[in-house]
């Protein structure tokens, strides 16, 4: 069986990307040196599944910034404002993404918005009546080449598919989706023939859109956009990717066009086993099974996973997958040297569920040394340690009924803060947080490291809130906020607060 991954978190094991991406717009790097280590992080991450056993690798999946922008400019889907701006390609890139500001010329970035269900956001790419769909995505074939070079040959090319571009887009000025499906369809032949030609055997298209409720005219599009992209020869195997939920609106329909192979989600899609159950799944195709979850942070369990993957038909090919990207976990628990051992033998971040799917591909076909992948599992989640706060189990079995009401009542209450606070109708105020420009953080570093005491770090954070408190004052805010210099992440702030929380 088959193990492989949708994609892989590209920030470097040590977040190398981070760093080198923020010192190329600070002008501590030219784009040459940004290339390379980017040719770097891309090369450590493939000789890394391969290292884990992974057989089939996805190329394509890296990015400078957002993939979903990738895309686009590999389509030519790029604005005229910022084309207008005469930067090298990586610069007019990275000013969709950040927007562009050099003395008299601004040009404001592109919108983000949510991907899906989870806390990464995609930046969001727009089509107008002048935009010109056509492949020139140099990017994936490039990094093919260079996967090529490094040794890696098993290869699995991903590129985001038509339908999900054109259903998390922006269409401006009268542009409408179907006013742009003929040039679509034939840039995607274009892709399917320039991977051909390179000797590439599979395209993974990802379509998490598919997941979305899906009505007649959606319907519509998905079949105008695929029945004439597969219609093309090609020796190039296409696998539909899906993932984030099941795809019960669509999924007579996927199984019914000339895929090589469909992948789900059987993680957050959990619908997705019904749906093979009701209407199956053919022979002719491989099952790309979203089995190892590709967004939280918890070891796969080996016999729960093995029970799902027999309720499969006995006939179907079936390959090993994340339930998504990768992307969306740490890259190692390996580097956590300060957790409890108790925590860290449970955890599952990118790199450990390489080896989940390699070892999971071992049991299931049975090859010498499996047994012992599955007997060291069966241990790990029988041994499973609770971390136990006695007082706070003694709080909750002392609640009662009329703990769970307020007092006293809303009416009351707004009669004593209109009181006590005496504002006006619409009061104004601003958001609690301000800037942790780089004087904040220069302190909490020299604190962290114990360069300072703590008294002269309280003294520092008293002093810019006392600055800010009167700046509101001298602009007449009516509620007052103290900037919350003394966090970090928020998140962090108040998970530290927290018992049961462990941090990474």
């Amino acid at each position: 069986m088959t193990p492989t991954i949708i994609g892989f978190p590209r920030i470097g094991e040590k977040r190398e990307l981070k760093f080198a991406t923020e010192h190329y717009w600070k002008k501590q790097l030219n784009q040459d040196e940004l290339l390379q280590k980017a040719h770097e992080i891309k090369l450590a991450h493939w000789q890394a599944q391969q290292e884990a056993g992974i057989d089939l690798i996805p190329v394509g999946d890296f990015s400078f910034f957002d993939n979903f922008l990738d895309v686009a400019n590999d389509l030519n889907i790029v604005s005229d404002r910022y084309r207008q701006l005469g930067l090298s390609k990586l610069d007019e890139y990275f000013a969709q993404a950040r927007g562009y500001q050099d003395g008299d010329q601004t040009v404001k970035a592109l919108p983000m918005k949510k991907w899906f269900n989870t806390n990464y956001h995609y930046i969001v790419s727009e089509f107008t009546p002048e935009t010109r769909v056509q492949f020139n995505g140099q990017r994936l074939l490039d990094e093919i080449r260079e996967a090529r070079a490094a040794g890696i040959n098993s290869i699995k090319a991903v590129f985001i598919g038509p339908y999900t571009l054109l259903k998390l887009a922006r269409f401006v000025d009268g542009a409408k989706p179907t006013d742009f499906i003929t040039d679509l369809v034939q840039a995607y032949q274009a892709l399917l023939a320039n991977l051909q030609e390179l000797g590439v055997d599979y395209l993974q298209v990802d379509e998490p859109a598919f997941t979305f409720d899906v009505s007649q005219q959606d319907q519509e599009l998905f079949d105008q956009l695929y029945d004439q992209i597969l219609a093309q020869p090609t020796t190039v195997k296409v696998i539909l990717q899906t993932y984030f939920g099941d795809v019960r609106d669509v999924y007579q329909d996927l199984i019914q066009k000339p895929f090589a192979g469909i992948g789900l989600d059987f993680v957050e899609g959990q619908e997705n086993w019904q749906l093979i159950e009701q209407y199956g799944f053919p022979t002719d195709k491989a099952l790309f099974a979203g089995v190892v979850n590709g967004k939280n942070v918890w070891r796969n369990h080996y016999q729960t996973t093995l029970q799902q993957l027999h309720q499969l038909p006995a006939e179907v090919s079936v390959v090993l997958n994340t339930s998504s990207s990768l992307l969306h976990v740490p890259y190692t628990v390996a580097n956590e040297n300060q957790l409890d051992q108790d925590v860290a033998q449970h955890l599952a971040f990118a790199i450990e569920k390489l080896h989940e799917l390699s070892e999971l591909a071992a049991i299931v076909a049975g090859r010498e040394g499996s047994k012992k992948y599955l007997e060291e599992n069966q241990r790990l989640f029988v041994d499973v340690k609770h971390s136990v706060n006695v007082v706070v189990q003694k709080r909750v079995e002392a609640l009662r009924d009329d703990d769970y009401t307020r007092l006293p009542d809303r009416k009351t209450r707004i009669a004593l803060q209109n009181e006590e606070l005496d504002l006006p109708l619409f009061p104004t105020t601003t958001i609690g947080s301000f800037p942790q420009t780089a004087d904040v953080r220069a302190n909490r570093r020299q604190f962290k490291h114990h360069e300072i005491s703590q008294e002269e770090y309280d003294q520092f954070n008293e002093e810019k809130i006392a600055r800010i408190i009167r700046k509101q004052e001298e602009l007449g805010l009516d509620v007052l906020v103290h900037g919350e210099y003394e966090r970090n992440d928020m998140v962090e702030y108040f998970g530290e607060k927290l018992g049961g929380f462990v941090f990474t």
